[in-house]
């Protein structure tokens, strides 16, 4: 098995770090001297990896999207009812008392930062958010036909409006501080597709 590069792994950490720091203040909230203290890198370091702070954010997103697609991935290929798995992903956004969607999601926490100040960020971010709602569609799609979930005439349609509920609850549930409305979106979702 090859080691990883010391340059991949000082790359890794630039974006690992950077992406604590972005979901505790958001991307405008984080600059670079932040990344580099963070990351215990020098300045020179940084711009060897990324051209500009917008690149480290596309690459930061790229990455996060990647990670989200493949977790979301590896739920919907699990044995089992489509509702099953699709309960088991929304379970996953409501997490745990402490730590929900809300607190870890970027797109909860970019969303509306970035759609105005960067178009590249913005396009990562809406073309993930696409790719999950496809997903989401082909579970409803599965759950009709395996008796599991109830038939929607449009999938396509219901799966981006469910996962709009959630993005909209998670939102929410940040300002108010509490899982409630994350809550009541699994009380919701179970009483509209869930047979």
């Amino acid at each position: 098995m090859t080691e990883p590069r010391t340059s991949d792994q000082t790359r890794a950490r630039i974006l690992d770090r950077g992406r604590s720091l972005v979901l505790e203040r958001g991307f405008g909230g984080v600059g670079l001297k932040d990344i580099l203290a963070a990351a215990a890198v020098p300045k020179g370091s940084f711009y060897h990896y990324f051209a500009s702070k917008e690149a480290f954010g596309c690459a930061l997103l790229e990455g996060y999207v990647e990670e989200y697609l493949a977790a979301l991935d590896a739920v919907i290929a699990l044995p089992g009812p489509a509702a099953d798995r699709m309960n088991r992903y929304l379970s996953g956004a409501l997490g745990t008392t402490s730590v929900t969607m809300a607190d870890r999601c970027l797109v909860v926490k970019l969303a509306a930062e970035i759609a105005d100040l960067s178009e590249d960020m913005r396009q990562i971010l809406d073309a993930g958010v696409s790719q999950v709602c496809t997903r989401l569609a082909g579970l409803l799609r599965e759950g009709a036909e395996d008796g599991s979930l109830v038939p929607q005439p449009d999938p396509e349609r219901s799966g981006a409006m469910l996962y709009t509920q959630w993005l909209g609850a998670a939102i929410r549930a940040k300002l108010a501080r509490s899982r409630l409305p994350l809550e009541q979106a699994m009380e919701d979702t179970h009483a509209r597709f869930f047979i």
